[in-house]
């Protein structure tokens, strides 16, 4: 009998779950926890599964996102739980899987797929590439409560549960100016009751009681130099907030030696620190394809400053190959989007820079210039004037991503 390939719904839950706890390493209870007393799928997912007659042999899930690149809002399918059972790996059941979950999100209207890669390699070949990580950095606590204040205009508090709208007023002020971060809007991201979730979390407010930044935290146990308190993120608008909360979290030196900070990128917050105290301890690769490139670009308006014509080839999934005008904001029309594909990849000029779907994903995202995509080899042909106009458009984001899924 044939592999059968279907969207899963509540009665393949706890084999879903089963499935998914064997291949992530969660210890499998009775009842599985949690995660068996809850509503599934969850709200704003999708979860697919690859069946051997009745067996489930492999599964994926699409969680409903919009990701903030170059100010848009752009449409994103959060790939997670990706996983083929032990018995039936090395047949060939991951590329048909993948390719139903991505028209599907394609069909929901998203334009880009990202996700959380334990092994890059893998979906290298689907298109996919590196373009962020989330990072858990340590500090010790010592260096945190030595931070030069700021003025004392800027005082810190603790956050109530009526603080949820401002603290996310802090966050997508600051996803809004990046490449990458999650918007935290949709069924994906319920009001959540700030008080339950962590021990703490701390709001750097201005003299008009304006929250300017935020640190949500939580304790632990122990104390001593090995003790540890977990930030889970630490965000301002200013930085006498980063001083603020910074010295905040550094009040607990008495008690705790290491700060443990969730975090990505260039995060700003490391400039108020020397650099040596600042030490990566695990990294979780960020991938991204462009699974609809005209919209993609057309979504983002990139402020090309003349038309360029590019093409993408080699896409293993068949669906980004081709060959695409990009027009400069303000020359497009309904009928004719900023972004438009024209033709196959053969009908690209001479002249016209070639992506790989890899290399499309480093540029597209801002994360590689031109000169380091060909590097790598995702990108050939064309020319360095192509080259400075896109380089121009899609850079000068800092990339980031503070959401795992």
């Amino acid at each position: 009998m044939p592999f059968q390939i279907r969207q899963l719904g509540a009665a393949d839950k706890t084999e879903a779950i089963t499935l998914g706890r064997e291949a992530f390493g969660f210890p499998v209870g009775p009842q599985h926890g949690d995660a068996q007393r809850r509503p599934w799928p969850p709200q704003g997912t999708t979860e697919w599964g690859t069946f051997d007659g009745a067996t489930l042999a492999a599964k994926a899930a699409r969680h409903a996102y919009r990701s903030h690149f170059g100010g848009a809002l752009v449409p994103t399918c959060g790939l997670a739980g990706v996983t083929v059972a032990a018995e039936y790996r090395g047949r060939g059941l991951l590329s048909p899987l993948l390719a139903q979950v991505l028209e599907h999100a394609h069909g929901e209207g998203d334009v880009i797929s990202t996700l959380f890669a334990s092994a890059p390699g893998i979906y290298r070949r689907f298109g996919f590439e590196l373009i962020a990580s989330q990072d858990t950095v340590e500090i010790a606590s010592t260096v945190a409560a030595e931070v030069r204040p700021g003025t004392p205009l800027v005082r810190t508090r603790r956050a109530t549960a009526a603080d949820f709208d401002a603290v996310f007023e802090v966050y997508t002020k600051w996803a809004s100016k990046q490449n990458g971060p999650l918007t935290r809007t949709g069924p994906c991201f319920p009001a959540v009751d700030l008080t339950e979730e962590f021990t703490g979390v701390t709001l750097a407010v201005g003299p008009d009681g304006q929250v300017l930044g935020y640190a949500s935290w939580d304790r632990g146990s122990g104390d001593g130099a090995d003790a540890v308190l977990n930030v889970v993120e630490l965000l301002a608008l200013a930085p006498d907030a980063y001083r603020a909360l910074w010295r905040t979290l550094g009040s607990f030196s008495a008690v705790v030696g290491r700060i443990r900070l969730r975090t990505s990128g260039t995060d700003v917050a490391r400039l108020f620190l020397p650099p040596r105290q600042w030490r990566t301890t695990s990294v979780n690769p960020y991938m991204l394809r462009v699974d609809d490139v005209a919209a993609a670009f057309s979504v983002r308006e990139i402020p090309v400053r003349r038309e360029i014509i590019f093409a993408v080839a080699g896409d293993g999934l068949g669906s980004m190959d081709g060959t695409y005008r990009l027009r400069p904001p303000g020359e497009a029309d309904d009928d004719a989007p900023a972004c438009s594909r024209i033709g196959a990849v053969g009908d690209a000029p001479p002249d016209a820079p070639v992506y790989t779907p890899g290399g499309l994903a480093l540029a597209w995202s801002g994360v590689q210039s031109s000169a380091n995509i060909r590097m790598a080899g995702g990108l050939s042909r064309g020319n360095a004037a192509t080259d400075a106009v896109l380089d121009q458009a899609l850079g000068g984001w800092a990339v980031h991503i503070r959401d795992d899924f």
